[in-house]
């Protein structure tokens, strides 16, 4: 899904068929006009909308809806058309689980931190706790973190898993994708660089915004085609493709499932590309105020937070 305006995107596709009728484009949990009380699954009718793009911009987004009431069980397309007033995870806490993460997995974010690329991916951990909505929704920046302004963003691709999966292989990776989306990876760093675990410095409540939409993996047969970028305030910080992966889609799901059961609705970020505000001359940290944007295209668009003082 493309833009027009505003934060500055780029201008590529299921062997889940996790439900009872495949979606086609991308799938968007939303709170539509119509009724406020109630949260709905459904699929844009204009396949190029950028649909966090749009809400932000305050345009109208028309949505068909499915029946179901979670993406990873979405049910029967139906003939009822809304317009989102607010877009949300994709994903519920309680669907997500415990969030899995790649740390170092892009060659130019290692050389920029001038650490030597793995040989194994560094996996952190963050909690159901630490997931956020998209914009309007804001991420709060914490007290502990306020000490001395080292919020940092990481703009980063995300993998939906949509049946469960255990000792996957390579070949069969792919299979166990429902979809993909965005997600900003927020960091404490004087906490990070504090310890020799990552858990408790990007573990903070609102941490994890994802979305807006999860894309088809039939738009997205090789995730290494797709580019993301990551703007603070309209300026763009991060700009990578994502072919700069240290391990691909298909190797992080194999050596997450290794013993260990993902079950559906497990989501995973996959590393963030050179840029990050550490590692910029001069620093380049949040702040109250500030709006981050992770546009990951084609097809996912723009995730939009905004940022808050705990």
């Amino acid at each position: 899904m493309d833009s027009s305006e505003g934060y500055l995107p780029l201008a590529v596709p299921l062997q889940s068929g996790m439900s009872s009728q495949q979606f086609q484009i991308g799938l968007v949990r939303f709170v539509p006009k119509s009724d406020s009380s109630k949260i709905l699954i459904g699929e844009p009718v204009d396949p190029d909308v950028d649909v966090g793009l749009a809400v932000y911009q305050g345009k109208e987004v028309a949505v068909k809806t499915f029946s179901g009431t979670s993406i990873v069980n979405y049910g029967q397309r139906t003939e009822a058309l809304e317009v989102i007033d607010r877009v949300l995870s994709p994903l519920t806490r309680d669907e997500v689980g415990t969030i899995r993460c790649i740390g170092l997995n892009y060659v130019n974010h290692a050389n920029e931190v001038k650490m030597a690329l793995p040989t194994v991916p560094p996996v952190f951990l963050k909690p159901a706790t630490s997931l956020a909505d998209p914009w309007p929704a804001p991420s709060i920046l914490p007290k502990i973190t306020q000490a001395d302004n080292t919020g940092d963003y990481e703009a980063e691709m995300v993998i939906v898993i949509g049946r469960d999966a255990k000792n996957v292989s390579e070949a069969d990776a792919l299979q166990y994708v429902l979809g993909y989306t965005a997600a900003n990876d927020i960091s404490s760093r004087t906490s990070q660089f504090a310890q020799s675990q990552w858990c408790f410095s990007k573990g903070f409540d609102t941490s994890c915004p994802i979305g807006p939409v999860v894309v088809s993996p039939s738009l997205v047969p090789d995730p290494s085609k797709l580019h993301i970028r990551g703007l603070k305030n309209n300026q763009v910080l991060q700009d990578s493709s994502l072919d700069d992966l240290i391990f691909t889609v298909p190797q992080l799901i194999s050596f997450l499932t290794q013993g260990t059961t993902l079950p559906a609705g497990t989501i995973i970020l996959t590393g963030t590309p050179g840029g990050v505000g550490v590692a910029r001359n001069p620093k380049e940290y949040l702040k109250a105020g500030d709006e981050f944007a992770v546009a990951l295209l084609p097809h996912v668009g723009t995730l939009i937070t905004k940022f808050e003082n705990e």
